[in-house]
């Protein structure tokens, strides 16, 4: 199986307006990343990881091989950092909207940097690419170019998403199509 691009040709748009109240909303979805441990159970975990590192390192000092002790802190620090991490990786949020007249695309890094994208909702397509595979991607696709969203979730997760995403499109064109047939004429 080859390993899919995660390649966009979307350009980001750094002048993106917030949405403002008056807008309609047809879909409007924060992705945020698994965490599946939060942080009370973090806490016991290193509280836990800490005094089974510190028994054993104390035992081992008592049969005279006190340099071990410093390992058994060492793998501890290893273990803090590695969660500290992922938790920090885990502030990154993906915003998706869609209106009547376009999608919006909303990124926050975990360092707080922000990336907009828009995209036109008029002849947007919503793919899925690898449909059944791990490595599944969905992307908004307009004029040649795409955008792919969702890229933090699960493969089942980033299908749910297209379908959610593809019918909201679909019903917010509906309904500005019938808006626009509602307008008087001119005269």
């Amino acid at each position: 199986m080859e390993r899919r691009s995660l390649y966009e040709t979307w350009p980001a748009d750094p002048n993106a307006p917030p949405l403002d109240g008056a807008e309609k909303l047809y879909f409007d979805a924060e992705v945020r990343p698994n965490r599946s441990l939060p942080n009370p159970g973090f806490l016991a975990l290193m509280i836990a990881l800490g005094l089974m590192s510190f028994t054993a390192g104390i035992a081992f000092m008592l049969m005279g091989a006190w340099p071990v002790i410093g390992f058994f802190g060492l793998d501890v620090l290893l273990v803090w950092l590695a969660f500290r991490f992922s938790y920090r990786e885990g502030r990154r949020l993906e915003t998706i909207q869609v209106t009547p007249q376009e999608i919006r695309v909303a990124r926050r890094s975990p360092f707080g940097h922000q990336t907009a994208f828009r995209i036109p909702a008029a002849f947007t397509r919503v793919e899925i690419v690898g449909r059944g595979e791990p490595d599944v991607q969905t992307r908004l696709a307009h004029a040649g170019k795409h955008l792919i969203i969702g890229s933090m979730l699960s493969p089942k997760e980033r299908e749910a998403l297209a379908e959610a995403v593809h019918a909201a499109v679909q019903k917010a064109l509906k309904h500005r199509d019938f808006e626009s047939a509602q307008e008087p004429g001119g005269a």
